[in-house]
Order: structure tokens, then C-alpha cells, then sequence
């Protein structure tokens, strides 16, 4: 007879790492925001007392998450697999490992942006220390339950697809994000459904306007006074509406609705604002978010007259 419990009664445990500057400490504060224990930088080696005795798992029913990198003193991914493995055996536990995977020019680039050396090339370039952790993490980026590539991802994608993977409980209707963007700064890589809006009279050719965003109402008014607008955003809205109920019925949990314009400030960020109105209008709560509102000068991007 199968004495295990039932699958609702174990330690759900998620081990979270990957390469440095891939995501994990943003995908740890999503985890703490959907009610999981986090811990971070964790020596790895100490994990088995962590956990701990079944006595002391029933004490403690939220799920655990626990970051580690290869800046564990004495890391070795052969050893942390075998560890693994032994406490994957325990019947009072649901383990789980989840790698953040990146490539090696987004990294870099992250690395220059924020001026940070990294761990493992103090004297070298930083993709010397990419490529040595990266030969490092292998055995254990191929043996992890879970691998998410986010070099694509800005902060909000990653949250999106972490919220998507790992919330506690399903949700009961189809969650919705609205979210504004450049084109000029790449396409959102995990938007349901994209909408160009650079159709639309550009209220950046405005100097009085240009240093306003589509949450401004003088903006607002320039937008709405484009006889394309209104007849254009009816059918968006009546497109979106209609697919929703849709993407329920396949069983659909988040739907991302995108629109973008040349520099993500403007005709974008009002769109996404009015959408997000109509849709609480016909009943959804959809989230907003904006990519690039807060970003570098539309100017870089949209040039001046």
C-alpha cells in the first residue's frame, strides 16, 4: 500500500538558480509576493538541515523557496544535484528546481549597465566570467525540473511568467495585463496580443506635447482628435472582448494585451489606459503596466524636427 501522503499535505520546496544577473532575486520577490518563504543566497550544503524533519515540515505549510548561485563557497553542481536527489526521495516533500537561463550578450549587457563587476572575472572581461560560470552551472541547468531563458524578458516579463508558473491557486477568471512599449526598444515576448498604434498622429512632432505621456489629458485630446482613433480602438475593443471569454474556455489563466508606438510614451500609454477602462467596463480588472514610460528621452529614439 502507498503510504505517501496526498500530495496537498507535502512541502511543496522550489530551489531557484541559474546564472548571475538572469533573474533570480526578481523571481524570489515574486515568489514572496505570492505568499512563499524565500531565502536567499543559501549555502547550499546546509540544505538538508534546513528542511529539516517531517515533524518540523508540518509545522511550517507555505512553500519554500530557496535561492543559491555559484557563489556558494565551494559550489559544485555534481554535489548539489546528488543532495538533491536524496531529498527528492522523502515522501513529505514536492521538490522542485528551477534554472534562470540567460544568454551571454544580454548578461553583458546587463553587467555594463549597471557597472557591476562580475563574480568571476575581477581581472577579465565580464564574458570570461560568464563563460567559466556558465561551464560551471551546466550539469545542473540540464538536470533542473524547470529552465526559463530570460534574455528576451525585461523585470515585468519575468514577473508575469513567474506569477503564471507558481501561484498558490488557480485563478478563478482569466487575468489580464494591459502594457504600453516602444518599438524602437523590442517587442514584449510574451504579449497574447500586440497592436501597433504608430498609425496614429505622433503627438511627440508637438513641442508643447513632447514632454508630456499619454497619462497627460492634452495628450489624451491630440490622440482622440485623430479621426482614426476612435473607429480603430472600437474594433480593438470589441476584438479583445470577444477573445477573452475565448481564451477561458481553453483554460487560459493570463491573457497580455500590448500596445506599442515608436518610443512607448504617448500614443501607446493612453491606448493602454482607455483599454483598460472598457475592459472594466464590461467586467474584467486588468493590471497596467508601462514599459518604457520611465525610460531614456523619446527624442533618442524618435529623433527631433
Amino acid at each position: 500500500m502507498d503510504e505517501s501522503p496526498p500530495s496537498e499535505a507535502r512541502q511543496r520546496v522550489l530551489l531557484v538558480t541559474g546564472l548571475l544577473g538572469a533573474g533570480k532575486t526578481t523571481a524570489l520577490r515574486v515568489l514572496e509576493d505570492l505568499g512563499w518563504e524565500t531565502i536567499d543566497n543559501f549555502p547550499i550544503h546546509l540544505l538538508g538541515r534546513l528542511i529539516g524533519t517531517a515533524d518540523a515540515l508540518s509545522e511550517a505549510r507555505a512553500p519554500l523557496a530557496i535561492g543559491f548561485d555559484s557563489r556558494t563557497r565551494g559550489f559544485d553542481a555534481g554535489q548539489v544535484i546528488d543532495r538533491v536527489k536524496r531529498l527528492a526521495q522523502r515522501t513529505d516533500i514536492e521538490l522542485t528546481t528551477l534554472f534562470l537561463d540567460c544568454s551571454g550578450q544580454e548578461l553583458e549587457r546587463r553587467y555594463n549597465e549597471t557597472r557591476r563587476r562580475h563574480p568571476l572575472a575581477q581581472d577579465v572581461p565580464a564574458a570570461s566570467g560568464i563563460a567559466a560560470e556558465r561551464e560551471l552551472l551546466e550539469p545542473l541547468r540540464r538536470w533542473a525540473d524547470i529552465v526559463i531563458s530570460t534574455t528576451q524578458f525585461t523585470s515585468n516579463d519575468l514577473q508575469q511568467v513567474m506569477r503564471e508558473r507558481f501561484a498558490g491557486d488557480a485563478p478563478q477568471s482569466t487575468v489580464v495585463t494591459i502594457t504600453s512599449f516602444g518599438f524602437s526598444r523590442g517587442m514584449p515576448p510574451i504579449a497574447d496580443l500586440v497592436f501597433d498604434m504608430r498609425f496614429l498622429d505622433n503627438p511627440h512632432w508637438d513641442p508643447e506635447l513632447r514632454p508630456l505621456t499619454g497619462r497627460d489629458a492634452a495628450v489624451g485630446a491630440h490622440i482622440e482628435n485623430d479621426p482614426a482613433f476612435a473607429e480603430a480602438f472600437g474594433r480593438i475593443r470589441d476584438l479583445i472582448v470577444q477573445l477573452l471569454p475565448r481564451y477561458a474556455a481553453q483554460g487560459k489563466a493570463y491573457v497580455n494585451v500590448a500596445f506599442g508606438c515608436t518610443g512607448g510614451r504617448h500614443r501607446s500609454v493612453y491606448t493602454a489606459e482607455r483599454m483598460a477602462e472598457a475592459l472594466r467596463e464590461a467586467g474584467y480588472e486588468p493590471s497596467v503596466l508601462h514599459r518604457n514610460l520611465l525610460t531614456r528621452a523619446a527624442d533618442l529614439v524618435e529623433g527631433k524636427h
